[in-house]
């Protein structure tokens, strides 16, 4: 072997080391759902999908806070700390599509470099994938994750899922800095689609369900934000204010709709049966086999009859509830949202990829990771 090819090997093998190294201080596993995401630290993450089992996916990685946000059926599920593009190298923004994805991936521009679980954003040398998290940007231009949250994301996408890079120089404060409900992502090259429109002084609620019609569905009450929100397939099909008696915090729970009744009235939907609601078990909280929806916490949130009963109408079997203390309206809504490209036009691939059909390849002379 001659003294170059040794130093590529000795270099290849470093950073293979380089890179378990890195997955060894990544967590294990997500930390409780109610912990704050400013609060995390470099390798930590939350992971919670049963809050919303189906439904649209949607990912948005905040440059300033260095931490990506996952969202399903307009809710998130899943918080990480990402370490993006160094100075020279930076993250492009704008809004993107997974193109390609590959368990055991290894760069062809950086010296054979791991990068497991990769989902590729650009065909230009952009992805997402598993990788050191120092605290800081320090990649060539993808965007590290933890080991672990890089795993279970790369389970649940599928070719085409929406990913938008954000920062709050360039985007509105409502992507650069997400909260609990999903911000409006507009396609690729298109105007930022209008956020649903806050309730008037003279409304107590306002349903819409033309706007998605069928699809699974989340119902999310927010304690701090006094309002209810309804979402199927991530789109907002209602809202209302509601009310909330006594001082104990409920904190983050979750519950999935059984088949059956209780055999009791709804304490919700007067002349209606009793729906059967099952704990979800969330990180943080002690697992609670089999347990229901607490009736005295149903009697604590009180919200417009007519609102109750035609939700009521629109509950089946697996639809999940989310009851919590977060909040769920941001604080601004900032500038309106531009649209950046991130290189040539004539380089872009369309983003309505079948869901498991892989994609084209690339062009032969196309540069790639």
């Amino acid at each position: 072997m001659t003294s170059s090819g040794l130093l590529r090997t000795l270099l290849v093998a470093a950073l293979a080391a380089f890179v378990a190294l890195a997955v060894a201080k990544d967590a294990a596993v997500s930390a409780p759902i109610d912990t704050p995401p400013t609060a995390l630290q470099p390798g930590e993450f939350i992971w919670a999908p049963g809050i919303a089992p189906d439904g649209p996916l949607v990912m948005v990685v905040s440059l300033d806070e260095q931490l990506a946000y996952v969202y399903r059926n307009g809710l998130r599920i899943g918080v990480s700390t990402v370490s993006t593009g160094k100075k020279g190298k930076e993250t492009p923004t704008g809004v993107f599509t997974i193109l390609q994805k590959q368990v055991e991936h290894h760069s062809t521009r950086y010296d054979s470099a791991p990068m497991p679980y990769m989902q590729r954003l650009t065909w230009d040398g952009v992805a997402l994938h598993a990788g050191h998290l120092p605290g800081y940007p320090a990649s060539h231009g993808c965007v590290r994750m933890p080991y672990e949250f890089a795993r279970l994301l790369y389970a649940v996408t599928n070719f085409g899922m929406t990913v938008v890079v954000a920062a709050q120089a360039r985007q509105n404060a409502e992507l650069a800095h997400p909260g609990l409900f999903a911000p409006s992502v507009p396609g690729k090259g298109e105007p930022s689609p209008p956020a649903p429109a806050r309730l008037s002084l003279f409304e107590t609620f306002r349903w819409a369900p033309e706007k998605s019609p069928t699809g699974p569905l989340t119902v999310l009450v927010s304690t701090a934000s006094k309002l209810a929100l309804v979402l199927r397939n991530g789109v907002e099909i209602g809202r209302a204010r509601i009310g909330v008696s006594g001082d104990a915090p409920f904190g983050t729970q979750a519950y999935v709709l059984l088949s059956g009744t209780t055999g009791a009235p709804s304490p919700v939907v007067p002349g209606r049966p009793g729906l059967l609601w099952q704990s979800i078990p969330l990180p943080g909280y002690a697992a609670r086999p089999g347990a229901m929806l607490d009736p005295e916490a149903v009697k604590r949130v009180s919200v417009a009859p007519e609102f109750a009963a035609r939700v009521y109408d629109q509950l089946t079997p697996g639809t999940t509830l989310v009851l919590t203390d977060a909040a769920v309206l941001p604080e601004t809504t900032g500038k309106a949202l531009t649209v950046l490209s991130t290189g040539d036009e004539t380089e872009s691939k369309p983003s309505a990829e079948p869901a498991q059909a892989p994609p084209p390849p690339p062009p032969p002379k196309r540069p790639r990771l």
